[in-house]
């Protein structure tokens, strides 16, 4: 399975595959809001719109590309089950689709999965393994689970179908707002920002998409300074979900992210936590911080924006422990 994974993922993505993807999830997986910020728009100067990704029944994002890899798999795949390798909402992505299509799924995350995370996956009938210090370790247990079981693996970014599921996405923003000029979201391992930015690309080249990670551990931000995909050591952070390796032998988001997407930055820690905290006071969201990133990079200007442009923020995700929530936003909830 593992060399069947390897060789799909050699081909080349288009947007049509991303329209195949659409049709593929649209049993299972629900169009989200594009709402407009007036708190945001008032304080850029610009006209700021918030993809609610968070709103999905996973919490965030993933469900779109886990839905399209599990629905490509065979019968006989899908009888004999399927493994993941996450940092969490790719793993509860999975877990949730899996368990709408009656595939049985075994999740291999890090020790660093906050609780929260590793509790939604049990509860959704997934096996949960623990395994090492860093989405590497995870990532290698899981091939393991597949030499050993037989289970097919579900990669979390770095695979045709979990970018063509992704890019989904960009379709509805264009439907709603075809007159976008700018996209941000967080930046990890790139399946999210990989079919967002081709999408857009191919669309109009002048559409700008922007990658946000925190400052410690940024693996794709740190591949795209070195020319190649790097390892780099993980540390606690409010954005989790932008925590991994990309994998040393990355075939796809890698060259996708490095041909597509405009800039790149590292956003402080403090900052994330402002976002989370507007999008908590403002919008009566509880967003996790990779959620909010976008959010707390324009509140603190670490992004320009033209004014009177229009700007769409990726919401990815709400799953977040309540009491770290509240722990983050308390200093900034009177903040404006």
């Amino acid at each position: 399975m593992k060399a069947e994974m390897q060789d799909s993922a050699n081909t080349k993505i288009t947007v049509q595959d991303v329209w195949k993807a659409r049709k593929a999830i649209a049993p299972i997986v629900q169009k989200t809001p594009l709402l407009y910020s007036p708190s945001l728009s008032s304080a850029t100067q610009a006209n700021i719109y918030l993809k609610c990704e968070h709103l999905h029944v996973s919490g965030a994002f993933k469900l779109r590309g886990a839905v399209n890899a599990l629905a490509h798999l065979s019968s006989g795949q899908k009888a004999h089950g399927v493994t993941t390798f996450s940092t969490g909402n790719h793993g509860i992505a999975v877990a949730t689709a899996a368990k709408k299509m009656g595939i049985q799924a075994t999740i291999c995350v890090s020790k660093h999965v906050p609780e929260a995370k590793s509790q939604l996956i049990q509860s959704l009938g997934a096996e949960l393994k623990i395994a090492g210090e860093s989405q590497d370790d995870a990532e290698a247990y899981c091939y393991k689970l597949e030499r050993e079981q037989g289970l097919a693996v579900i990669p979390p970014f770095d695979h045709p179908d979990i970018i063509a599921g992704q890019g989904t996405m960009a379709l509805e923003i264009l439907e709603e707002l075809p007159d976008v000029d700018c996209v941000l979201a967080g930046l990890s391992g790139g399946g999210l920002l990989s079919g967002i930015s081709l999408v857009m690309k191919q669309t109009n080249p002048h559409i700008r998409a922007i990658g946000l990670s925190m400052e410690k551990g940024a693996a794709m931000y740190q591949s795209l300074c070195a020319g190649k995909p790097v390892i780099t050591e993980e540390y606690p952070t409010l954005a989790d979900s932008l925590l991994g390796g990309i994998g040393n032998n990355n075939q796809m988001t890698f060259p996708l992210i490095q041909k597509y997407l405009d800039d790149a930055l590292l956003i402080p820690e403090v900052t994330i936590a402002k976002g989370m905290a507007h999008l908590y006071a403002h919008h009566h969201m509880v967003v996790e911080g990779a959620g909010a990133i976008s959010t707390g990079a324009l509140l603190d200007h670490q992004v320009s924006v033209t004014p009177s442009s229009n700007i769409v923020l990726v919401i990815s995700g709400c799953n977040v422990d309540l009491q770290e929530h509240a722990s983050a936003v308390r200093p900034y909830l009177n903040e404006k």
